[in-house]
């Protein structure tokens, strides 16, 4: 019999909770149904979003590989004028490289101006199209312009620092500064990460100098 009972009230507490869970489902079922439908529009919204991102990259790429093949620059350049400004960076860059193969300095420089002085911009990309314009104007740079933007890619652990740092060593032997040349081309010998190529480039400028590097100056970083 106490068996029968407690079948019973078992019985009566599930209905009570179903009926209070179709109560709660009555009041309230619509905020659930406004989360799931949020839910499924965000999952939608990012599929369309980047599929559009996508389709917007290929589009930009087949431009810029048509462009090329034009063996015009300023055709590249054309190429989504307005656009984000890493794509922007890179286009000056690439019609920059055609620009100074063809010889034409003038119109190399002014297209990686255009993007070095956007100071807002603080990408990989912006620090490399001013370096590019130091590399690529030297001394016919302003030198107090030339110094601020080395100064700031040769900081510690900039993405480009030991380039500049070569820079700096370059422009110190163009300011009749070759002691002090010598002094910065060690101290970029002892830095980690140089590659093969860097490290000749620096033996071979001291060489120029009339200083003899050092056995270990040829020898690839361990």
């Amino acid at each position: 019999m106490a068996n029968g009972n407690d079948n019973f009230i078992d019985e009566v507490f599930d209905d009570l909770r179903r009926e209070r869970l179709f109560r709660l489902f009555r009041r309230w079922g619509w905020v659930a149904g406004l989360v799931i439908l949020g839910i499924v529009a965000g999952v939608i919204w990012r599929e369309y979003s980047q599929s559009r991102a996508e389709t917007q990259a290929r589009a930009w790429g087949d431009a810029i590989l048509a462009a090329e093949g034009s063996d015009d620059p300023a055709a590249i350049m054309a190429v989504d004028p307005q656009g984000a400004e890493s794509r922007r960076i890179l286009t000056a860059l690439l019609a920059a490289s055609e620009w100074s193969e063809n010889g034409n300095v003038d119109a190399a420089a002014e297209a990686l101006r255009d993007v070095a002085g956007d100071q807002a911009a603080g990408t990989v990309l912006h620090d490399l199209a001013e370096l590019k314009l130091v590399m690529l104007q030297g001394d016919a740079m302003d030198p107090a312009q030339r110094d601020e933007i080395l100064s700031r890619l040769s900081r510690t652990g900039a993405p480009f620092e030991l380039l500049a740092l070569e820079q700096k060593a370059i422009a110190l032997v163009g300011a009749g500064r070759p002691d002090d040349a010598v002094t910065l081309i060690r101290q970029i010998q002892q830095k980690d990460g140089l590659s093969q190529a860097l490290r000749l480039r620096l033996s071979e400028m001291m060489i120029a100098l009339g200083v003899e590097p050092e056995p270990s100056d040829n020898m690839p970083a361990g």
